[in-house]
């Protein structure tokens, strides 16, 4: 893989270090509370690395490590592949607990996850042949392996700047060979771009109606990460822009059986909202910093309790928590009741907490601004990264805000 030089990184990789330490065995025993538990365990020393990782704009190898050793990056791993074995349900809250303490490393979190959810529960629900059900237990197990033994991280970079959808504005072709397909084409915003050990990209065999979803290995001739990664927030996500140049991926490296990508994508959607957790995660980070600076307990700030004591604080106060508990109440309602082959009504339930969540990120870190004064705006308090990373929600594809609006506003409007 070649890696084009980063600005803000000491190293080509668009990181200042990488993995280290043990693969850890996944607790395949942890109920949802105690996964929770232990992201908040470690929870403070991923707030102490976000302020390197978002000047520099480089990767959070450091907390992905901490990951890494207590076996997380086998979260939804199924058990009988040696993973944890949570459930997209479970993830939901592992992510928003992530997003508490450092969104870019939730969101690139997501982007492994993504792909195991895809591969092992979501997979799991699609009717298949006994022969594709046959095949893909077969090749899962493989890249379940290089996860649980090995440590692979996968990123998922799906975005071709073509169309918003997930199962259009795909140019990025497949060419059968030998063996395996020569992949072509180009990915932008690739999250974790010189990070990840296997990039999944949709793409088409030419004369195919449907999409394959191809699991790229970074270490492949013809991979190559180009462009600069200076953006507004998010900045450790390192969401490059990836070329495929005839990568070879060999037929066991197809994460779903052909034709499932695209069943998937229409009959489980609730997948698309997995970013989503990490916002409100993020939301709920923002309410913490808060709560401190009125309380006179932030290192770094003014101390005492006028400020908690100001009843124009508290108005504004209450509004952070209402639209927080609303962003939360309306994600994991839709969450918690996902089924395959949604209503209508259903997705538009989805689409709206989607929405929500994303824009309530950035109305409560406004808000925090207003409440919090000046101070708190300093870049050595921590409401001044989480403002800007809160802006981003709203572009986040495929169900990005603009997205939501045009699918909700067509809704119910022409049915017979």
């Amino acid at each position: 893989m070649t890696v084009a030089p980063h600005e803000g990184s000491t190293i080509a990789t668009g990181s200042v270090s990488g993995p280290s330490g043990p693969v850890g065995k996944a607790d395949s025993t942890m109920t949802r509370e105690e996964m929770v538990r232990v992201i908040a365990e470690l929870g403070p020393k991923f707030e102490e690395r976000a302020v390197e990782v978002d000047r520099d704009a480089v990767f959070p190898w450091g907390n992905f490590n901490d990951l890494r050793e207590r076996g997380f990056l086998a979260l939804c791993v199924p058990k009988k592949f040696g993973g944890m074995g949570a459930s997209y349900t479970d993830y939901m809250r592992v992510s928003e607990e992530i997003g508490r303490h450092c969104g870019a490393t939730a969101l690139t979190f997501n982007m492994h996850n993504a792909t195991m959810l895809w591969a092992g529960e979501v997979s799991d629900l699609l009717d298949m042949t006994d022969e594709q059900r046959a095949q893909h237990e077969a090749r899962r197990a493989e890249m379940f392996r290089g996860v649980v033994e090995d440590g692979e991280i996968h990123s998922q970079p799906f975005s071709e700047g073509l169309n918003p959808g997930a199962l259009a504005g795909v140019g990025t072709i497949a060419t059968p060979v030998e063996g395996g397909f020569l992949v072509t084409g180009r990915k932008i915003f690739a999250s974790l771009s010189g990070a990840a050990s296997r990039y999944n990209v949709t793409c088409q065999v030419p004369g195919e109606e449907f999409l394959r979803l191809l699991s790229v290995r970074a270490t492949s001739d013809g991979v190559e990460i180009t462009d600069d990664w200076d953006p507004l927030g998010m900045r450790g996500t390192v969401s490059r822009t990836l070329i495929l140049k005839d990568a070879f991926v060999p037929y066991d490296d197809e994460v779903m059986p052909p034709g499932m990508y695209d069943q998937a994508a229409n009959r489980y959607p609730y997948l698309f909202m997995s970013l989503a957790p990490s916002y409100l995660g993020l939301t709920k980070g923002i309410l913490n910093f808060t709560k401190s600076y009125l309380r006179g307990e932030l290192a770094g700030a003014a101390k005492g309790t006028a400020r908690r004591d100001n009843p124009v604080k508290q108005m504004g106060w209450a509004e952070m928590n209402i639209k927080y508990e609303q962003s939360r109440a309306m994600l994991y309602s839709v969450v918690d009741s996902a089924t395959l082959d949604p209503t209508e009504d259903q997705m538009v339930t989805a689409w709206a907490a989607v929405y929500t969540t994303m824009e309530h990120a950035n109305a409560v870190a406004a808000i925090a601004v207003r409440v919090c004064g000046g101070q708190a705006m300093l870049k050595h308090l921590s409401l001044e990264r989480m403002y800007r990373d809160s802006r981003l929600g709203s572009l986040m594809l495929p169900w990005s805000a603009e997205v939501a609006l045009e699918r909700i506003g067509k809704a119910r409007l022409y049915d017979a």
